[in-house]
């Protein structure tokens, strides 16, 4: 049987990263170069920064790779590549680093969506199994998406204005914790007591999530307290602020395995790596019969390993991208 190897890229936001995957399923090589030191200073991602270091890493993070992988460029079947969504800048330099490649070494080029990516790194994990629900947690995505096959993505219901990463990172910015936000609230939530009051994000009957509430309720609260003089207990406040978090994305989530009549879960995305919400999810699913696959905490953050698990499904069903290729700051799944 031959063997189906993948040199996949990924920058579309701050982390530079190359890998090689065999059949979708193997990582033989992974190199991730984080910005996450030098956007600290700023609190939150620049995105005029982060494409010039893209500009100043790429280059470096292929060579690393290959080196790694002690293979060749010759040795490839195909190049799969992040063509959005992210930050346009960033998106660019991968791209046209992976057209570069294509051309020279005469490679297919696999044109992968940014989420798919988040959905197969499950596929490293253990082969998916269909039917399936996932779950897309991120900075800039909160999505619920039925897969009746291999990239039949059909979204059930997604964020309506803030991403539930985007609203931890701002809550911890009230807060007065470091950036990125989402680690450190999740740490102290696991400190801390449920004893402030606050409200449960669009809770209805749709599969869609809101955190721009419950966001701004924590505003709130933390500028009244402070008007009062009274202290606010960070971790107190990081449990309440998490648990409602949890308590509707698992609502959501579960309805929506019992709807379709789904016994496989997935989740992806950065917020995959929250603790308190793999938690709830593996205790929920355990009560319910329902497999639940969770990516190991490497595969959680953006890197090219799912991009190129994604990207040998793609290139199996046939999609192939021209050298006209553009990025897309923002793109629909499918």
């Amino acid at each position: 049987m031959k063997h189906t190897y993948i040199l996949a890229i990924e920058s579309s936001c701050d982390e530079t990263s190359v890998a090689i995957i065999k059949d979708g399923r193997e990582e033989i090589a992974t190199v991730v170069l984080s910005q996450m030191d030098t956007h600290a200073c700023f609190g939150g991602v620049v995105p005029e920064v982060a494409s010039r270091m893209h500009i100043e890493n790429i280059t470096m993070v292929l060579e690393e790779c290959l080196k790694k992988a002690n293979m060749t460029m010759e040795e490839m079947d195909a190049i799969a590549i992040t063509y959005g969504p992210g930050l346009i800048g960033s998106l660019l330099i991968g791209l046209e680093a992976a057209k570069t490649l294509a051309y020279l070494y005469q490679k297919p080029l696999v044109p992968v969506h940014h989420i798919a990516g988040h959905i197969y790194a499950n596929n490293l994990v253990k082969p998916l199994e269909f039917p399936l629900i996932a779950l897309v947690v991120s900075g800039g995505h909160t999505d619920i998406i039925y897969m009746k096959e291999d990239y039949s993505f059909e979204r059930l219901g997604g964020t309506l204005d803030d991403a539930v990463g985007e609203a931890y990172d701002k809550v911890a910015r009230v807060l007065g914790l470091s950036y990125p936000g989402g680690p450190v609230v999740d740490k102290l939530a696991s400190e801390g007591e449920d004893t402030y009051s606050l409200p449960l994000p669009l809770d209805d009957d749709s599969y869609n999530f809101s955190f721009s509430g419950i966001k701004s309720a924590v505003i709130n609260l933390v500028h009244n307290e402070k008007q009062r003089g009274n202290e606010i207990n960070t971790a107190n406040l990081a449990c309440s602020f998490q648990n409602r978090v949890v308590e509707i994305l698992t609502k959501k989530t579960m309805r929506a395995l019992k709807e379709y009549g789904v016994k496989h879960l997935i989740i992806a995305g950065g917020v995959a790596a929250n603790k308190g919400l793999r938690t709830c999810f593996k205790d929920l699913c355990e009560e319910n019969d329902v497999e639940l696959i969770v990516p190991a905490m490497k595969y959680c953050t953006d890197n090219a390993a799912m991009i190129g698990a994604a990207g040998y499904f793609a290139y199996k069903l046939g999609r192939r991208a021209t050298l006209d290729l553009n990025s897309k700051a923002n793109d629909d799944l499918k």
